[in-house]
């Protein structure tokens, strides 16, 4: 089990650039295709930019064609909180990072195809990419 990470406000912004403190503090969205990590297709593990939690392994991401990094399940169900989201005129499910609380983007039960059925569309700017070691 992680350890919670609290951080005031301050500690964020002093902590993540201006673009990583909108979207991870502030529930931005970064613009469809132009993440760093859309079309990264290493074998690796994604973590959250905030904290560095574990959240999604490279097997699990796929091409949704949707302009975001796409997955069908996280490193374990506990790596993320799911909430209700009902901005923008309608209701969706945010995906928040369990161990900071840190926004990574939304899921969807359109990841047709998949073992899940399931698309964790996240902002590339939300996560850390490590390659695993190419032994």
């Amino acid at each position: 089990m992680t350890t919670p990470v609290n951080k005031s406000d301050a500690e964020w912004r002093e902590e993540l650039s201006p673009e990583q403190y909108q979207v991870l503090r502030e529930a931005a969205t970064e613009r469809p295709w132009t993440g760093e990590l859309l079309d990264e297709e290493r074998a690796g593990l994604y973590t959250c930019a905030a904290c560095g939690a574990e959240l999604f392994k490279s097997g699990t991401k796929f091409d949704s064609g949707c302009g975001w990094p796409s997955f069908y399940e996280s490193v374990r169900p506990e790596a993320v909180k799911l909430i209700e989201d009902s901005s923008l005129g309608m209701v969706r499910t945010e995906v928040r990072c369990a161990t900071c609380d840190s926004h990574l983007g939304h899921v969807f039960d359109d990841g047709f195809g998949t073992p899940t059925g399931d698309r964790y569309c996240m902002n590339s700017i939300a996560l850390n990419f490590t390659a695993a070691d190419s032994e």
